[in-house]
């Protein structure tokens, strides 16, 4: 079964709810609201998560036009891949007329969010990439347009904690020219959610074509960057407006931090010491009576 774009789906799982048994309105609900998740779940784990039978989720499959389970998980699969634009995804979200109403759903699914990633959390994952970060001679790190963001705060905590971080600026001209010198003692850190850059991905190329060790944190296990990356750090980024969400992703990087951190304690501890001394002796921050009138 084959959809003209990548909201039809999502569409005719809309279209089609009122005609839904109470399981499988359970269903279509899920799918709608984590799409990338159940694209990579059996049927039995979908029913599990909904509390219907695997049958249920079968009989589904086929109410929508599939012939089984499996080519509804590849549409949906498909549909990550070709991710929704900034105005499918505004148009398939129903924004309350209320102000309070939209902030408050908006919260909501950054908490699901949240508490989905803690569920997924890999610890020796994150130990595996706080590894690669301490065994690098060099650390690259590529985040383009709103990534560049989570970009900027990675790279300012692992410079803290280390003397060998470069960010790559996505304001000069080439990226590439910032990564000449990449080579197969350094990592290259990259963070890429939907809609995926593609200056980033050929980036990534251009690192692994230089033999360099490559992390991605990125949204799902459909996201470009997954195969491509010798570790994958996931965190889901919600769009319920026009904006996307950094919070889970937000969430992957201080984890991967404090990975770090608590791989090196003693020496950064003593790094912190003498910190603290220096930003004491030139005023870095204020004290507290200096806010006082």
């Amino acid at each position: 079964m084959a959809f003209k774009t990548n909201e039809d789906l999502i569409k005719i799982i809309q279209s089609n709810y009122y005609k839904f048994s109470k399981g499988q309105k359970a269903i279509a609900q899920f799918i709608i609201e984590q799409y990338d998740k159940a694209a990579f779940m059996t049927a039995a784990k979908i029913g599990k998560t909904v509390d219907v039978s695997e049958s249920t989720v079968v009989r589904f499959a086929t109410a929508l036009g599939f012939d089984g389970f499996p080519d509804l998980q590849q549409a949906l699969q498909v549909m990550i891949k070709n991710k929704l634009t900034t105005v499918q995804r505004i148009s398939l979200n129903e924004t309350p007329k209320d102000s309070e109403e939209f902030i408050n759903k908006i919260l909501k699914n950054e908490i699901n969010s949240l508490k989905n990633y803690l569920e997924d959390l890999d610890q020796e994952r994150l130990n595996n990439a706080a590894s690669l970060i301490l065994g690098a001679k060099k650390i690259y790190i590529l985040g383009m347009r709103s990534s560049y963001a989570l970009a900027l705060y990675l790279g300012f905590y692992l410079d803290v904690i280390l003397e060998n971080v470069k960010i790559v600026n996505q304001n000069t001209n080439s990226v590439f020219e910032q990564l000449i010198r990449i080579n197969e003692n350094d990592l290259f850190i990259v963070i890429s959610y939907p809609r995926y850059s593609r200056q980033t991905m050929d980036a990534v190329k251009f690192a692994i074509d230089r033999k360099a060790k490559v992390i991605a944190i990125t949204d799902t296990e459909a996201s470009p960057f997954y195969q491509l990356a010798d570790i994958a750090l996931l965190g889901k980024s919600n769009m319920v407006s026009f904006v996307d969400s950094l919070v889970t992703p937000m969430a992957v990087i201080n984890s991967l931090i404090m990975s770090v951190g608590m791989q090196e304690k003693d020496e950064i501890l003593k790094y912190f010491d003498l910190l603290e001394n220096v930003w004491d002796k030139y005023s870095i921050y204020n004290k507290d009576n200096d806010f006082k009138k």
